[in-house]
């Protein structure tokens, strides 16, 4: 199930492929990623083909899991909708992905903090990858 953000996006109506089969996955609460088929090693943004010798690649659901590699803070008026946090994550698997963490005030986001993946969609209905901090 998908939860709403509160941040502001833009629609991205030109996916197509592997970026279309990520977006639908999202909108049904899902967050797959690929993994070579030669290597076993995980990829991330979706692609056609395998960035380790343009091998196939499968899709499989991400744990989730993470390691915030990188913070820093987006700094907005109140009636724009307030700071918010931008973060690479180390996901579980390998790779790396930006995103943003949703219920920790941005100046409490650290790296080497572990984070959980949840898909999320904001007001204009877009589902999101985004994060909160794990126990």
């Amino acid at each position: 199930m998908t939860k709403s953000i509160e941040r502001d996006s833009r629609p991205d109506d030109t996916a197509a492929g592997p970026e279309q089969y990520f977006q639908q996955m999202l909108d049904q609460g899902k967050f797959m990623i690929q993994r070579c088929e030669r290597t076993g090693r995980a990829v991330f943004y979706p692609r056609a083909v395998s960035p380790f010798g343009g091998g196939p690649l499968r899709w499989e659901p991400a744990s989730g899991g993470g390691t915030v590699y990188s913070a820093t803070i987006v700094r907005r008026r109140e009636d724009r909708g307030g700071d918010y946090s931008v973060v690479l994550v180390d996901l579980d698997e390998g790779p790396r992905l930006m995103s943003t963490v949703v219920d920790a005030e941005p100046t409490d986001v650290r790296i080497g903090m572990r984070v959980q993946a949840e898909v999320r969609r904001t007001p204009e209905g877009i589902s999101r990858v985004v994060f909160i901090a794990a126990d």
